[in-house]
């Protein structure tokens, strides 16, 4: 103590804000708080092979080692054009850049790797959400009111829920890709934990600004970068919001609550506006609903959590801890997304690392009560607790923590007993995947031997999309989707028609589509599509559609089969792989026939089920069929086929629409030259005006045309112009609904400037117009008491603090006995009298 009390004594008076929390905080309580919580950031982190995080290596493993494209191309091709989000050809034919997912997490890689080598700053921002989530239970615990232990146990909490990783299933675990702990993580679910630990720490300062009137603006931005990092952690948020709202319920508060969130809104339009509006033209991977509700909610591994997380609730009912309630309420919400969400764009199971850390964390709470319970038990006089049971609280749950996750890991000393739980020690063998990065592994000669060839071969025969056979036996190099990086490797000449972001193109289906019938054993990811088997020569017409200029296969029957195909000529060979280039594939070609406009599609679903239809019937695609038209077009009707449920999620899609026949209209085809094409336009001559030309990029309501009409979109999901001019050029640019969202931005960052100036607002029940209550004075320079650590009771009003001592506690119109001891209970006061 007399060590603490120097540093404390050292910090002059007027010192720096950082020493003056320093000098705050310089307590028993205060030092045990940061000693468990930094902790349990070490603890994790050594799990992480941090050897391995700050060497310059390529990340792989999962979703991660494709995930290695997007910052790069942010920072080298769409920030070099002032943007923020942006067109890329590197995947299915094209697709909108970060426009259907999430920024932030990528731009921060992006400008940390202006600092340090590029693999290494897009591992520290990956792990960055994992290794702040305990930092960030703290300060949600702290900023929600909690007194000493509730914050430093809730950090506690949040290790083991990292660390978890469901029950076995198929041979695996069950949470490894759903978002929010390691598993997840390392599969390549980064943003979703950054944008959890922004959320946590959003609710605190909500939390916090609706008992004060306090830090509306830090609230809102704290919610924008949520909304920035990724979606559904953005919903848990506001949610959140709404609950810590009804357990704080007057209309002073309401308004708070609409400033903070229409200002966070706001602060994201930018990016959340054409992401909301824009959502029609994303993919459906048609997800199937998880209905094992018991075994994925309560599994045999996570019972006992579940018990304590019970008795958590039950004392926070019983004692009015708000914070208790905030996280029940969350659990219960969780679990009924989880249960009652239908089948559709949003996963049920995405519900679950919700409903899990909120478990855990009431669990948290359960063990703080415990201790306040157990302090009272031993004590002669129950209102006048032993100080040395509260105290070792959080070191004792924190070695109990340890005890077990580090038994599930297998790192605990010979010797020291274990807790029961599921294995977890796989983790850092995946980190060790992950971060040894793709020249860590054994088969890195054969993929750089691929990559290199690919890149000679744009050199010689000019750059193009690439078609790869898939297969599951390419996680030989670090990921089944290692060569999704051909783009990355090659500074964008070899695009690869196969990208990560399932769900951002239109395209996707299509491309899968194809990709079964060019590979031996192919993914099939999308769930209900008509797929066909191993067929080259129909695949390679699926090629020439969608513009993909090379096919690589390696299967000894994908490669003799590309070797009878006229229209495949072989360039060159690494390993098992050959390289084919494909004729007729060029991104731009005329049209014989004018498209046919469908009319009854019925919107994003009906598009798809025609497009696959007519995708899938070769003798259909002479004449494409448009979403829209000039009036000179011809017409067709789509209709719905009558005895299929359309509402099944088991329908194959396209089965149950028919499109009328269509009489064709010939024109006479213009001869197409000069194509050229970058990152965001692409140009060519005509000989022609007036006869359409298919372009195959995937449409997108940005691109703009000059010396033709158009763009319209045309099936599968590419698009046509119809020259008014010799020489056509199309761009990727903005539309009203991308400087909306700008104008929104800046008009949030207006209020937020307005909001701030004006400073803290009453949120007391006051009448209009009264003075609000003056601020409490600046206590002396010196140490400070351990009770000013505390000084903010959870579940009552706060009180201000005046000399290291406490003003009587006031709840719900009773006066609570003030005490010379904090410790009248780890959450708040005791309950009664």
């Amino acid at each position: 103590m007399a060590v603490m009390q120097r540093v404390a004594e050292w910090v002059p008076p007027k010192a720096s804000p950082v020493a003056e929390w320093v000098r705050r905080h310089s307590t028993v309580t205060g030092w045990i708080t940061f000693g468990v919580v930094a902790a349990a950031v070490v603890f994790t982190l050594a799990q992480l092979q941090p050897s391995l995080l700050i060497k310059n290596t390529t990340p792989a493993g999962g979703d991660t080692g494709a995930h290695v494209w997007g910052p790069d191309y942010l920072r080298n091709h769409v920030l070099t054009k002032f943007r923020l989000t942006g067109w890329a050809p590197s995947w299915y034919a094209g697709f909108p850049a970060y426009v259907f997912y999430f920024p932030l997490p990528a731009l921060l890689i992006a400008f940390l790797s202006f600092l340090m080598p590029y693999g290494v700053a897009f591992k520290i921002i990956t792990i960055s959400g994992i290794l702040t989530l305990p930092i960030a239970a703290w300060a949600f615990g702290r900023l929600c009111g909690m007194r000493y232990p509730g914050p430093a146990v809730l950090a506690v909490a949040a290790v083991p829920f990292l660390f978890y990783s469901g029950f076995v299933q198929n041979g695996g675990w069950s949470y490894t890709i759903y978002g929010g702990n390691i598993a997840s993580t390392l599969a390549g679910e980064f943003s979703f934990s950054v944008s959890l630990s922004f959320a946590l720490v959003f609710l605190g300062v909500f939390a916090r600004s609706l008992d004060t009137g306090r830090y509306r603006v830090w609230a809102a931005i704290l919610l924008a970068c949520t909304g920035l990092s990724h979606v559904l952690p953005t919903v848990f948020a506001v949610v959140g919001a709404l609950v810590l709202l009804a357990l704080r319920p007057n209309l002073s508060r309401a308004k708070l609550a609409a400033t903070v969130l229409g200002i966070g809104a706001m602060l994201a339009a930018w990016w959340s506006v054409p992401f909301l509006l824009r959502l029609p033209y994303t993919n459906n991977m048609g997800w199937e609903k998880l209905t094992t509700y018991q075994e994925n909610l309560v599994p045999g591994n996570f019972r006992w959590v579940a018990v304590l997380a019970l008795f958590g609730a039950v004392a926070s009912i019983v004692g009015g801890r708000r914070t208790g309630l905030f996280l029940a309420a969350m659990a219960t919400l969780a679990g009924l997304v989880f249960v009652l969400a239908p089948a559709g764009k949003l996963w049920n199971a995405r519900a679950l690392p919700f409903w899990y850390l909120c478990v855990f964390l009431l669990a948290g709470v359960a063990l703080a009560e415990g201790a306040d319970l157990v302090a009272r038990l031993v004590a002669a006089d129950p209102d006048r607790p032993p100080r040395q049971v509260i105290l070792a609280a959080p070191i004792v749950v924190a070695l109990a923590a340890w005890m077990y996750v580090g038994g599930a890991l297998n790192v605990l000393p010979r010797g020291v007993p274990s807790i029961p739980s599921s294995d977890a020690s796989f983790l850092p063998s995946w980190a060790k995947w992950n971060f040894s990065g793709y020249e860590g592994k054994t088969a890195y000669p054969e993929y750089k031997g691929i990559i290199d060839t690919m890149a000679e071969v744009g050199r010689t025969n000019g750059c193009g999309r690439a078609h790869w056979e898939y297969d599951s036996s390419l996680d030989r190099f670090g990921t089944p989707m290692a060569l999704m990086l051909l783009p990355y490797w090659t500074d964008q000449c070899i695009a690869s028609m196969e990208g990560l972001y399932f769900e951002s193109s239109a395209s996707v289906p299509y491309h899968f589509l194809s990709a079964a019938e060019l590979a031996k054993a192919p993914s099939n990811p999308m769930r209900n599509l008509p797929y066909n088997s191993l067929d080259v020569k129909r695949g390679v017409t699926d090629l020439q559609l969608l513009g993909s200029r090379y096919y690589l296969a390696f299967s000894p029957d994908a490669v003799a089969q590309a070797n009878e195909n006229p229209v495949l000529r072989e360039v060159a060979t690494t390993g098992a792989w050959h390289v084919y280039e494909v004729a007729g594939s060029e991104l731009v070609t005329p049209l014989a026939f004018k498209p046919a406009v469908v009319t009854g599609a019925g919107g994003e679903e009906g598009w798809l089920g025609v497009a696959v239809k007519w995708f899938n019937d070769p003798a259909r695609r002479e004449i494409p069929l448009a979403a829209s038209g000039p009036k000179d077009w011809p017409r067709v009707a789509a209709s719905s086929i009558e005895g299929v449920e359309t509402s099944s999620s088991e329908v194959e899609v396209g089965s149950d629409v028919e499109v009328e026949p269509v009489t064709p209209e010939p024109v006479a085809p213009t001869q197409v030259r000069n194509i050229e094409a970058d990152d965001n336009s692409l140009s060519f001559d005509v000989d022609r005006v007036g006869s359409p030309v298919l372009v195959k990029v995937s449409y997108f309501p940005n691109w703009k045309v000059s010396g033709a009409d158009g763009p319209w979109r045309v099936t599968p999901n590419l698009m046509v112009v119809v020259p008014t001019s010799t020489h056509v050029r199309l761009h990727y640019g903005n539309t009203p609904v991308d400087i909306g969202g700008w104008l929104l931005a800046f008009t949030g960052i207006g209020l937020a400037v307005v909001v701030r100036r004006k400073g803290p607002v009453v949120v007391d029940d006051v009448p209009s117009g009264a003075a609000p209550p003056p601020p409490p004075p600046r206590p002396a320079a010196g140490p400070v008491p351990d009770e000013e650590f505390d000084e903010v009771p959870d579940g009552g009003p706060r009180v201000p603090v005046r000399s290291g001592r406490r003003s009587p506690l006031t709840a719900q119109g009773t006066t609570a006995k003030a005490s010379a001891t904090p410790l009248e209970g780890p959450l708040g006061p005791r309950a009664g009298p």
